[in-house]
């Protein structure tokens, strides 16, 4: 392609992307999940519509919900739906689904659990699949969730894949992180190892109406409290969370209004006081941001036609045990910094 022609097609997708995040802040539903289907796909178009969105978010309350597989999270998320949209607020959910890391195909069926919200204008919900992502998130998790919030969409929730010890990620892109556990399921013992109970802001006993979940509660409250006295000991080292611990019934409903409300206050109170904790969040959201299109922009240039048999031959070289792949990292930074096509050079 000439550079006249890839100038002209840049211009395009500007211009595509300028007119995706106009219609979608205009409220045109349709235009918002082509543009979300254009971030997923790390598009151009998707480049130049977050140029223009991003500086209008950071207005959301982004609610991640996170546990194991099996805890009720898609029932529970859509009864929180139900109760927020009851008291008249737009909410929006973001339901990752596991996906092959090979074809990135996925079965998404938080979109099929929430199909009762289908004709609200007012509940936007969107599966994407996590292609093979560690920490059960999207790579584009957190620019949807952008988009999503300059939309308006003031209530945000993140229901992440559920795959047991790897659902710690979330916390570093939600201002609060919900956690679901469910009675006789050992959930308990699986939070402790997972570090679940280090991230979580409110620990949900889900399913309350089955035999055992006092006693769940009552176990992750002694544990909690115990963590706590044991932190005090050790005198200035850093405190984790006292997260609220509370029983609901995503299927029934109950308890559901009091986790909305345990929503509300943690919002309010971050919003009038905690400023340290929320910039600590906010750093953490735009490092894992910026992480991902670091990371994408360095696997496009190593694959630029002109550079990809440099890179090919470092890789090789690496296989043959040739060179190790830290200096095969280094090298390959070096070429890319420099705008150098070399090939790999022996590891001495």
């Amino acid at each position: 392609m000439t550079a006249s022609a890839e100038a002209s097609a840049r211009e395009g997708s500007s211009v595509r992307g300028r007119a995706l995040a106009d219609a979608a802040r205009s409220g045109d539903r349709r235009a918002l999940a082509r543009l979300l289907t254009q971030i997923e796909d790390r598009t151009s178009a998707a480049e130049a519509a977050l140029r223009i969105l991003y500086p209008l978010a950071g207005k959301a309350h982004l609610v991640g919900v996170t546990g194991a597989p099996g805890a009720g999270k898609s029932t529970l998320v859509a009864s929180l739906v139900g109760e927020a949209r009851a008291g008249g607020r737009p909410v929006a959910v973001l339901a990752i689904d596991p996906s092959s890391p090979i074809t990135g195909g996925a079965i998404l069926g938080d979109r099929v659990r929430m199909q009762a919200y289908a004709g609200d204008r007012d509940v936007f919900i969107r599966s994407m699949a996590s292609r093979g992502h560690v920490g059960g998130l999207a790579t584009s998790t957190v620019a949807a969730a952008a988009v999503l919030d300059a939309c308006g969409f003031p209530l945000i929730f993140i229901e992440t894949v559920g795959t047991g010890q790897s659902e710690v990620a979330v916390a570093a892109i939600a201002d609060t992180t919900l956690v679901v556990q469910a009675p006789e399921m050992g959930d308990e013992v699986q939070a402790i190892k997972a570090g679940l109970l280090e991230v979580a802001d409110i620990v949900v006993v889900n399913k309350a109406d089955r035999p055992g979940a006092d006693r769940a509660a009552s176990h992750l409250r002694a544990m909690l409290t115990v963590g706590a006295q044991h932190d005090r000991a050790l005198g200035d080292r850093p405190r984790p969370k006292r997260p609220d611990v509370l029983l609901a019934s995503g299927m029934a409903g109950t308890g559901v209004s009091e986790i909305l409300a345990a929503l509300d206050r943690r919002e309010a109170k971050h919003g009038a006081g905690s400023r340290e904790q929320a910039d600590g969040t906010r750093l953490a959201r735009a490092e894992a941001q910026l992480a991902g299109i670091l990371a994408e922009r360095l696997h496009q240039q190593l694959w630029d036609p002109e550079r990809a048999a440099a890179t090919e031959a470092v890789l090789r070289a690496v296989a043959d045990h040739e060179l190790d792949p830290y200096a095969a990292a280094d090298q390959l930074l070096v070429s890319v910094a420099k705008g150098g096509r070399d090939g790999p050079t022996s590891a001495t």
